[in-house]
């Protein structure tokens, strides 16, 4: 299983959670959960999919959650501002 494979999985076990719960809570506790867990490069590989692969494979709720996910900064560039 490919790397997207496993976190379109991951993503998707999420939503299948938050399906259980309230509808109008999906899509935050799925940013929520995501935001809290998973590291920088991982939500990059997540908007990857989500931005240049038409969220393909991703439950309904993860892209419904997708805006509220806080999108890292490009890879190689600093997460920090320069020095002034």
């Amino acid at each position: 299983m490919s790397n997207d494979a496993k976190l379109v999985r991951m993503a998707n076990q999420i939503a299948t959670f938050f399906h259980s719960q309230p509808a109008a809570e999906g899509p935050q506790g799925v940013a929520t959960h995501i935001n809290k867990f998973w590291e920088p490069r991982m939500r990059r590989q997540l908007f990857d999919i989500v931005d240049h692969r038409s969220g393909e494979g991703l439950d309904p709720m993860v892209l419904a959650a997708a805006p509220l996910i806080k999108r890292p900064a490009p890879s190689g560039s600093t997460d920090h501002p320069p020095a002034a």
